[in-house]
């Protein structure tokens, strides 16, 4: 299956097919788990049961996603060792630091609490019980921290030395934590969880908009996602190009690769919207360009000039056909997300956010947007830091395990094997509490009273709440 793969390839092929599978996890909790506590603030804020019930449908949802997230997390550690002993070997002072205090702050909050926000609804207070839901929400975001923490040392080393044995060693924390891309990375993907989570609750209130305009559960859940679309979505694009320009200035090359510009520019570098990077030639095929446009946006004037690729050595390019299209695919569904939150605007202006088939047809379809453009994201990130783990400082040829292919290749094989067998069947489960709808009490009744508005599934506020945690709903 992986004949003429070299160790080293296989390694990147397991570390980035593992990773991208598990930060298909995080990138959906860290959003939903904020959302659950939107959903139980404003239940406590204005007892309206909708907002329980949701918070009741959503939880399930949120603990799976949790579990298989944690799952697949512990697998990139092993590899560590395993793929990559001389890289842990070599930034293990700085690295391993930061991993434990992710273990230590976000992981252990989330843990702590995570029980009580499942299971402790009728056995604590209302107060505490939102404290815990708080204090999972912080959790998940505090974990994102440390971790972009981590991962942006090693895009923009800073606050080190280099010890004699050519071990990284810190020299100043704060320069390590808060180096150069860290803030800008920072809110980039926290917004894209916040939009990933928006797109996919938007598109299960679609869904069952669409079989039935009436449910109140259904019409919240759309309504607070096309909100947060509406507003994130502009905003994200606006800290995307903040982003972009601090790639340009600590890491040229990738900006370099994205743009396809093997070539300087010194009157003004065009922009490619499409075309088929030659890296052996340095040409971009069948390119569809707008001159000037590149210099607008990577230096804000038409006429900046611009370096390309062939200033720089070969051996320092990275797989720049990769880079270019991950990116096009981050942009172009980001202008899609835009545009899905125009529409819901119009619509909520014309006061058909409920009625207009035409956007949850489209809300529908843009339900795995976020999840494909995350992914796309950090492909763009990745492979454009080639061919270094530490940029500029540590290459990706001195950073794996002394290992043979055959041997890199049988574990590759056998993550393949396990992921898609035991994820795909956790990705279903979820799919499939996501197509019940929604049932909420009759309005006018207490909540827990019967009768109920029912769409095949009991109202989360009209059972025990401890058990409907653990309920398939049906």
């Amino acid at each position: 299956m992986f004949e003429g793969f070299d160790a080293l390839l296989l390694a990147r092929i397991q570390f980035a097919f593992t990773v991208s599978f598990h930060f298909i996890f995080p990138a959906f909790s860290i959003g939903l788990a904020s959302y659950l506590a939107v959903l139980e603030g404003l239940w406590l804020w204005t007892g309206r049961s909708v907002f329980l019930d949701l918070f009741r449908y959503w939880i399930k949802i949120f603990a799976l996603s949790f579990a298989m997230g944690v799952v697949s997390g512990i697998v990139l550690t092993y590899q560590f060792g395993t793929n990559w002993s001389a890289f842990s070997d070599r930034v293990g002072p700085v690295i391993g630091p930061l991993m434990a205090y992710e273990v230590l702050t976000a992981f252990f909050l989330e843990a702590g609490f995570l029980g009580i926000m499942l299971f402790g609804m009728n056995r604590v207070g209302k107060g505490l019980h939102f404290t815990a839901t708080l204090a999972v929400a912080f959790g998940t975001f505090l974990s994102a921290f440390w971790i972009l923490a981590a991962n942006s040392w090693m895009q923009t080393p800073a606050g080190h030395s280099i010890s004699d044995a050519g071990q990284f060693v810190p020299a100043d924390w704060w320069q390590i934590i808060f180096n150069p891309s860290f803030p800008f990375r920072l809110v980039h993907t926290v917004l894209g969880a916040y939009l990933t989570t928006a797109l996919v609750v938007g598109a299960v209130g679609a869904w069952h908009l669409l079989r039935d305009r009436t449910n109140p559960g259904a019409r919240v859940m759309f309504s607070m996602a096309m909100g947060m679309v509406i507003v994130v979505a502009p905003i994200q694009a606006f800290v995307g190009d903040a982003h972009g320009l601090n790639t340009l200035e600590h890491q040229p090359t990738k900006i370099m690769a994205v743009e396809a510009h093997f070539d300087s520019y010194p009157d003004g570098a065009p922009l490619f919207l499409f075309g088929l990077p030659d890296q052996e030639t340095a040409t971009v095929k069948y390119s569809l360009a707008i001159p000037k446009l590149g210099s607008l946006i990577l230096h804000h004037s038409f006429s900046a000039p611009t370096k390309g690729l062939k200033t720089v050595p070969r051996k320092e390019w990275p797989p720049v056909a990769i880079v270019f299209w991950s990116f096009r695919i981050m942009v172009g569904l980001g202008l899609l997300m835009i545009a899905l939150g125009a529409f819901a605007l119009y619509a909520r202006i014309r006061q058909r956010l409920y009625e207009w088939r035409p956007l949850h047809r489209f809300a529908l379809a843009m339900g795995p947007a976020g999840f494909v453009a995350v992914i796309a994201g950090w492909v763009t990130t990745e492979v454009g830091r080639q061919p270094y783990t530490v940029y500029g400082l540590l290459r990706t040829a001195d950073s794996a395990s002394p290992l043979d292919a055959p041997a890199v290749a049988t574990s590759l094989v056998a993550f393949i094997v396990v992921y898609f067998t035991v994820f795909s069947v956790g990705t279903w489960y979820i799919l499939r509490l996501m197509s019940h709808a929604p049932a909420i009490a009759e309005p006018g009744l207490e909540e827990g009273d019967l009768p109920i508005r029912s769409a095949g599934i009991t109202p989360a506020s009209a059972i025990d709440p401890d058990r409907a945690i653990g309920t398939k709903g049906v």
